[in-house]
C-alpha cells in the first residue's frame, strides 16, 4: 500500500508503528516523504496513492477517489502558523499588519490551511492586501526572511520554537488570531484515502498506530530523528507534544466543526472551489 506523508516529527511518530509492522493485519508500506505542497498537489491531480497527508485547506481539490479519514491528522490550539519578519522588535503589532500592504511575503503552499488563515487574517488586517506571494518550502522561509530575500514569511511545524534563533519576531500568530475569532481548534493536516479502499479498517490502523506512538514514545525516536534533518531531539519533542494530541486520535465533533468552519469562510470568500461540506463526515 503507497502512503506520502511528510519527514516532520509529529508524521513520523504518528506513522512509525504503521509503516514498521508493528501493528497486527497490515499491509506492507511503500512510503513517499513528501512536503505539503507536493502532497496537496499530489491529491489534486493524481491517484497513485492509497493514503495521503494533506493540508485541510486542499480538501476542495482532492479528486474524488478519495475521503477524508478522521485521525492521523493535526488539529489543535496554541499551534498555529506565524508570520514573521526581520528583527527583534515589539511582536503582533497593527502597524506590522499594515506594514506587509505590497510586500513580498513567502508561503510554504498555495492550498496549506497556513496560507489560507493568512488570507483570511490579511483580508481584515493588511490595508490594500500584500504584494507578491512566493511558495517555498517550509525550512527555506525562516533563512530567506533573514537574509532579506523577502519582506515576511509564513511558518509552521518546528518553526514555531525556533524562528528567534534566526533574528526573527511575529507580526501575527494566526493561531491565536483563529482561536479567538471562532473559539476552535486550528485545522491543519488532513489525512486522506482511497475511496475503493476499506476505510473503516484503514481508521482502525491509523489509531493502533497513534496509540502505540503514546504507549512506547522511544519505539519511533530513531526513526523520527534520521527524517527530522538536524533537528534539535528537544524541539523534535515539543513538536509531537504540541501537534500529535486527541484530535490526531479522533476528530470528534470540535474537529469537524473547525474544518467546516474554515471551509466555509473560504468558500464565502471565494478563496477555494465550492464543495458538499457534509461529504466530510
Amino acid at each position: 500500500m503507497k502512503i506520502a506523508y511528510s519527514p516532520c516529527p509529529n508524521d513520523t511518530f504518528v506513522f512509525h508503528a504503521l509503516v514498521h509492522g508493528l501493528i497486527p493485519g497490515t499491509p506492507t508500506f511503500d512510503v513517499t516523504y513528501a512536503d505539503i505542497d507536493i502532497t496537496n498537489n499530489l491529491a489534486a491531480n493524481s491517484d497513485e496513492l492509497d493514503i495521503l497527508k494533506i493540508s485541510y485547506a486542499a480538501l476542495p481539490w482532492i479528486r474524488p477517489e478519495y475521503k477524508l479519514v478522521p485521525c492521523g491528522g493535526a488539529l489543535g490550539r496554541g499551534c498555529g502558523p506565524l508570520v514573521l519578519r526581520a528583527g527583534n522588535g515589539s511582536e503582533g503589532s497593527a502597524a506590522d499588519a499594515s506594514a506587509l500592504s505590497g510586500k513580498k511575503v513567502a508561503v510554504p503552499s498555495e492550498r496549506s490551511t497556513a496560507y489560507l488563515l493568512f488570507r483570511l487574517w490579511a483580508a481584515q488586517n493588511v490595508p490594500g492586501g500584500v504584494g507578491e506571494i512566493v511558495v517555498m518550502p517550509f525550512h527555506e522561509i525562516m533563512p530567506a526572511v533573514r537574509d532579506g530575500k523577502i519582506d515576511a514569511g509564513l511558518v509552521i511545524h518546528e518553526a514555531r520554537f525556533t524562528y528567534q534563533d534566526y533574528g526573527l519576531s511575529q507580526i501575527v500568530d494566526l493561531g491565536n488570531w483563529w482561536e479567538i475569532d471562532t473559539g476552535l481548534p486550528i485545522p491543519l493536516g488532513a489525512i486522506i484515502a482511497r475511496r475503493s479502499l476499506d476505510l473503516e479498517k484503514i481508521r482502525e490502523w491509523i489509531r493502533a498506530s497513534v496509540a502505540y506512538a503514546w504507549k512506547h514514545p522511544e519505539s519511533s525516536r530513531s526513526y523520527v530523528m534520521e527524517h527530522a534533518q538536524e533537528m534539535d531531539p528537544g524541539v523534535a519533542r515539543s513538536h509531537i507534544d504540541l501537534y500529535v494530541n486527541e484530535f490526531t486520535a479522533d476528530l470528534g465533533e470540535d474537529g469537524y466543526a473547525a474544518i467546516e468552519t474554515l471551509l466555509r469562510r473560504a468558500m464565502d470568500e471565494q478563496l477555494v472551489p465550492r464543495m458538499d461540506l457534509a461529504s466530510l463526515r
